[in-house]
């Protein structure tokens, strides 16, 4: 067996000293030695690293139409290219990418709702060139509105992204990032997320395709009472990279926040890593936290890296804790379903279904469901001759 399989316990960082900063120069490019660095590939996303990228973004579908043109939208909906408040208002990015995708940001991609909705608005992110971008989403929600926000990456690109949100008072988002795409992709994003006071915010993020993906996921809590919940799914391929990082910042009291992330992985030199990070501040009382990654192994050859942290600085709090888990796949399952007339193809879809069905409908937009669902049997069809 050559599966490679790491859960790593290390000492907390303090997060809250971490660099965040808009000046790009103030993040040298990295060596490999840095702790947030250290599990990524550096060579195979060094085009990322560039002062300047010179490539043409994505362009960005809603419905049939391209966003520069005539499209309908819901009442309430509007989707623009204008600079809004919410642009850099969020947050610093944390690291090399992030300042680049700053730098480079273009003109923004900018989604404000104001009205309840209750079909998911979908941007389509299709990418063609080879040469390396910077693209900017903000995603920003009125105080007391619903909504449901999909992007959707698709086609090939090297893309340094930005994706800022914020969810006014009292308001509730969902926001789905998925990454469909081809197999030559690069795709390193920084998602910002804020959070007001009694607000809701389900984050979902849905890797399948690329060469490699890094998204790094910061939230912060703007107003007691706020909520998150963030998902995450990836189904890892051989000489695949996915790499998925949170930060979820408490600092004000009687906030929850709930990390969900289960992968599986197949094939030569397949490689996950998760990363999740929480900090509760002097004054983040009444605090209820947890966060959670599981991980498949289908075949061997695979490697994850699985590292959750707490930082804790004081006691006054509802609950606080994390699990990691990776294992093989179970050959008892198997025989066991098997033995119940089960053939053995059909036996292999059940079990790994089984590992994420839970996951998934807790997603709760059927669309991305469906889909989702519909990539994991292509994944199943691929995997047939390796197990």
């Amino acid at each position: 067996m050559t599966t490679e399989t790491r859960e790593m316990q290390t000492p907390a960082l303090d997060k809250a000293d971490r660099l965040a900063s808009f000046t790009l120069e103030d993040f040298p490019i990295p060596g490999g030695r840095e702790e947030e660095w250290r599990f990524t590939p550096l060579k195979r996303i060094a085009a990322l690293f560039a002062a300047e990228l010179s490539g043409t973004p994505p362009t960005v579908l809603v419905g049939d139409a391209e966003l520069d043109a005539d499209i309908q939208l819901p009442d309430g909906v509007h989707i623009t290219r204008e600079h809004g408040d919410i642009v850099g208002s969020i947050g610093a990015p944390i690291d090399r990418i992030g300042a680049v995708a700053w730098a480079n940001r273009n003109t923004p991609i900018c989604v404000r709702i104001d009205q309840t909705i209750t079909e998911p608005i979908v941007l389509d992110i299709h990418g063609t060139s080879s040469q390396a971008a910077g693209q900017h989403v903000t995603v920003d929600i009125a105080p007391m509105v619903s909504a449901t926000v999909v992007l959707r990456h698709t086609g090939s690109a090297r893309l340094a992204q930005t994706v800022e949100t914020r969810v006014g008072e009292g308001g509730n988002l969902t926001l789905v990032s998925t990454q469909e795409w081809e197999l030559d992709a690069l795709h390193a994003a920084s998602h910002r997320l804020r959070v007001e006071k009694d607000a809701k915010l389900k984050h979902i993020v849905v890797t399948l395709g690329a060469d490699l993906v890094r998204i790094t996921t910061d939230v912060t809590f703007a107003g007691p009472g706020a909520e998150t919940e963030l998902l995450g799914v990836y189904f890892t391929d051989a000489d695949q990279h996915h790499e998925h990082r949170l930060f979820i910042e408490h600092r004000l009291p009687n906030c929850i926040s709930d990390a969900a992330y289960k992968g599986a992985l197949q094939g030569k030199d397949a490689h996950s890593v998760w990363v999740g990070d929480v900090l509760i501040g002097h004054d983040a009382t009444g605090t209820d936290t947890y966060e959670l990654n599981r991980n498949l192994v289908l075949t061997e050859g695979a490697r994850v890296d699985s590292v959750p942290n707490l930082e804790i600085e004081t006691g006054e709090i509802e609950g606080a804790g994390h699990a990691s888990a990776t294992g093989r796949f179970d050959d008892e399952q198997l025989f066991y379903l098997q033995s119940r007339g089960i053939p053995e193809d059909a036996a292999r879809r059940l079990v790994v279904r089984g590992f994420f069905a839970e996951l998934i409908d807790r997603i709760g937009v059927q669309e991305v469901q469906d889909r989702l669902m519909d990539a994991i049997e292509a994944e199943l069809d691929a995997t047939a001759g390796l197990l």
